[in-house]
Parts: C-alpha cells; sequence; structure tokens
C-alpha cells in the first residue's frame, strides 16, 4: 500500500543549488492562474525555491525575499502574465490581506508565489499546490506537495516527470 495519496510528491533536495533547480522546472510550467503555497520554518529554503521559480518562469529580474514590501510583481518577455511573488510573515492573519492588494492579485490571473500560505490559509483559492518544506540537516530539504484542485494535479504530474527525467 503507497504512503502517498495521489496527487501528493514527496522528494528531496541536497543542496540550494539543487533547491532553485527543482524551483526552476516547476517555473517552467507555471501557467496563468496557478498558485503555489509555500510553508515552512524560517529558513527552509523558501525564498531559494521562489527564486528557482522565477528563473524558470522567465522572470525579467531575479525574485528575492519580499519580507519588508510584503509583495514583488514580476513579468517577463514571453507573455503579458504578471507573477506576484507575497511573504506572509508580517502578516497578523487573513484579515491582514485587504491592506496588500490580495484580491486585485486572484482577479488578475497572474501566478501567485505566496511564502508562509499557512497565515492566510482561510482566503486561499481552493485550487492551489500547497508545498511545505522542511529543513533536515544544513543543506537537506524535504518537499511535500500536495495538489488541490484539477490544474494543481496536472501540474504536479508534469512537475513530477521534470523532475526526475520522464519524458512522454
Amino acid at each position: 500500500m503507497p504512503i502517498l495519496r495521489e496527487g501528493e510528491l514527496d522528494i528531496y533536495s541536497h543542496s540550494p543549488q539543487q533547491t532553485a533547480r527543482l524551483g526552476a522546472r516547476l517555473g517552467q510550467l507555471l501557467q496563468a492562474g496557478d498558485v503555489i503555497c509555500l510553508l515552512g520554518d524560517m529558513g527552509a529554503g523558501k525564498t531559494v525555491f521562489s527564486s528557482g521559480i522565477g528563473q524558470g518562469w522567465g522572470s525579467k529580474h531575479p525574485l528575492t525575499s519580499p519580507t519588508y514590501n510584503l509583495v514583488h510583481q514580476h513579468t517577463r518577455e514571453a507573455d503579458d502574465t504578471k507573477l506576484y511573488h507575497l511573504d506572509c510573515y508580517r502578516l497578523r492573519d487573513s484579515r491582514d490581506v485587504d491592506s496588500i492588494g490580495f484580491d486585485d492579485m486572484i482577479d488578475d490571473d497572474g501566478i501567485l508565489i505566496i511564502e508562509w500560505a499557512e497565515r492566510i490559509q482561510d482566503v486561499l483559492p481552493e485550487k492551489r499546490l500547497w508545498i511545505e518544506i522542511k529543513a533536515t540537516d544544513d543543506l537537506r530539504r524535504n518537499f511535500m506537495l500536495e495538489a488541490h484542485g484539477e490544474r494543481s494535479e496536472k501540474l504536479l504530474q508534469a512537475f513530477r516527470d521534470a523532475a526526475f527525467g520522464i519524458t512522454k
């Protein structure tokens, strides 16, 4: 009997560089409307992974921690899709999302990467890719991915294939 259910993936990274590469693989697969929710302790690798996502997606500028600004908006050359990178660490709870224009970002049909997503869990869209990152030692990270919704399940399957080199 499998430990993981359909729509879940458990994967390890052995270095910050590998964490960024995994993020880049996910970034290459993102489409307008995708919501990526990241949770994990301080220093778990959320921003390193997000930076890789931005690189793979084709962001014109590197993704850096939006901790003090709360949100950064990114664009790319390929099209006019926007990528929003939120950091909810400084939010007390989901009532604070109005102050950062969260509903506007959702309605914009851009891509949303949310660090510390558990702080606003009750206002998140149901359709999302939930990624919990845990530091297992100084370099290794455990990623537990869980898809919510049909698009997120397809995204997770495509990420699994890309991460493990499966071609069709």
